[in-house]
């Protein structure tokens, strides 16, 4: 299967995944708990979100495609298993941080989630330098949202009593 080939299954199915997680509950502007959170004077408007993490999707898309085209490439399993592991955690952060109120929780998750994405750097760089490259914003992004996360923890220490956890799903309705 040719790269092109492999990007038009990666972008759309990473997209697709990551905007279920994050519909899985309420999040962002539309989660009566952040909003009642004390959140650090860096932390970007509402719309940056959904727009940074779809480039950051695309991006991971495409890295990904051009791993999976790298037949014959020794390392390439350990490549793929390192991404899923990475994109897993990523998938289970939002019901973490917005649905069970856990930020603890969530800042380890950011903390085991950049671990595996340099660990997928380092390696995808070794089997397509370009895809390495790839991963270079999503991994300054995700080291930004982990300081976010640490600076709304240390200024709620009581956010997970704030309002009731998300139970419901957002992605039927």
């Amino acid at each position: 299967m040719s790269y092109l080939r492999w990007a038009l299954i990666c972008v759309p199915l990473i997209l697709l995944l990551g905007f279920l997680s994050g519909r899985s509950v309420p999040a962002g502007d539309n989660s009566l708990w952040y909003q009642s959170l004390s959140k650090p004077a860096l932390t970007p408007p509402g719309w940056v979100f959904p727009v940074a993490w779809s480039l950051l999707y695309i991006m991971q898309g495409f890295a990904l495609a051009a791993i999976l085209n790298a037949r014959g490439a020794s390392l390439r399993r350990l490549a793929i298993g390192l991404f899923a592991a990475q994109f897993g955690l990523n998938l289970a952060w939002t019901p973490v941080f917005f649905g069970a109120h856990r930020i603890d929780l969530a800042l380890i998750t950011l903390v085991l989630m950049l671990l595996l994405a340099i660990a997928t750097t380092v390696v995808f760089s070794r089997i397509r330098p370009r895809a390495a490259w790839l991963m270079v914003p999503y991994m300054v992004w995700i080291s930004f949202a982990g300081v976010l996360t640490w600076r709304i923890g240390q200024s709620n220490p009581d956010a997970q009593t704030l309002v009731p956890s998300a139970r419901t799903s957002q992605v039927i309705g």
